[in-house]
C-alpha cells in the first residue's frame, strides 16, 4: 500500500487566510471547491499563485487544494501564494534558498491601518469650519 504524502500549511495576507494541502499530483490547483482560474479571473492573480510553483519546477508535480477566507481577491492570491510556498519548503527543503532568494516566505507584513476616534478614517480629519 503507497502512503500518499500531503503537507498542510497557512498563509496570510492582509485581511486573508489561506489553508493549503499539497499532494503529490499532476499540477492541479483547487481553490474553494473550483478550479483556481475560475475563481481568480484576473490574469496577474493567477501569475502570483503559480508563482513559486513555476520557480521551483514543480508545476507538474504537486497539486494544491486551498480554502480561502477573508480580504479580497489580490489579498488572497498573496496568501496563497504564501501558503504554497511554505508547503513546497516542506516537501522539499533544498527548495528553501531558491523561494528565500525570490522572496516567496517572507510574510508581508502590511496590514489596515486602525481607525481614530475623532477622524472620519485612518488619517482623514473631519472638515474644519471656521464660522
Amino acid at each position: 500500500m503507497e502512503v500518499l504524502q500531503k503537507w498542510t500549511t497557512v498563509g496570510r495576507r492582509k485581511e486573508a487566510i489561506a489553508r493549503v494541502l499539497l499532494i503529490a499530483g499532476k499540477g492541479d490547483i483547487v481553490v474553494n471547491g473550483i478550479p483556481y482560474a475560475d475563481y481568480f479571473s484576473r490574469e496577474t492573480d493567477q501569475i502570483i499563485v503559480k508563482q513559486p510553483m513555476r520557480v521551483t519546477n514543480t508545476i507538474q508535480k504537486y497539486d494544491v487544494v486551498a480554502n480561502l477566507k477573508g480580504g479580497g481577491l489580490n489579498g488572497q492570491a498573496g496568501a496563497l501564494q504564501l501558503g504554497i510556498s511554505r508547503a513546497l519548503m516542506l516537501a522539499e527543503p533544498e527548495l528553501k534558498d531558491i523561494l528565500r532568494k525570490n522572496g516567496f516566505l517572507t510574510r508581508d507584513p502590511r496590514m489596515k491601518e486602525r481607525k481614530k476616534y475623532g477622524q472620519k478614517g485612518a488619517r482623514k480629519r473631519f472638515q474644519w469650519t471656521k464660522r
